[in-house]
């Protein structure tokens, strides 16, 4: 079985299935805003994927109630992990959007164990950013903040 032949719903996504109750999942966490549990497809043994229970595609949808019990999960799901497969590295990846290769459009943050070459592997492009360039981009960037 891939990607493509896992059951999907024309309104809601994988995610929202297993959150309902429909799709089962091997849950290792659970609280009143998250849930993390095994992935399917892992890249290496111990890739978990922690998810928010608001229903929402993109990082920058998530109110900030859930972004913030994302963002207490995430370190301690992964430092059981790391204890969990004896892993001494781990990758958090997190998509937005198809140009960005995410496939589920709910949020989720996949963190990924390195054991020797199984993981995630990347390419890594670098540009240089000039002073004036930051400068102007840092000033749109600040200005469009929401606090």
């Amino acid at each position: 079985m891939d990607r493509s032949e896992v059951p999907m719903g024309d309104d809601t996504t994988i995610f929202g299935k297993i959150l309902d109750g429909q799709i089962p999942c091997h849950r290792v966490y659970e609280d009143e805003h998250t849930l993390a549990f095994l992935d399917i497809f892992p890249l290496s043994p111990g890739h978990t994927l922690v998810i928010p229970k608001q229903r929402v595609a993109a990082l920058h949808e998530l109110s900030d109630e859930s972004a913030a019990a994302i963002g207490r999960v995430l370190p301690r799901i992964a430092r059981a992990i790391l204890r969990a497969t004896g892993a001494t590295a781990y990758n958090v990846l997190q998509n937005n959007g198809a140009a960005a290769h995410q496939a589920v459009f709910h949020v989720h943050f996949h963190i990924i164990p390195r054991h020797g070459d199984a993981g995630l592997g990347l390419g890594w492009h670098p540009t240089a950013l000039g002073a004036e360039a930051a400068a102007e981009l840092r000033s749109r960037i600040a200005d469009e903040i929401e606090t």
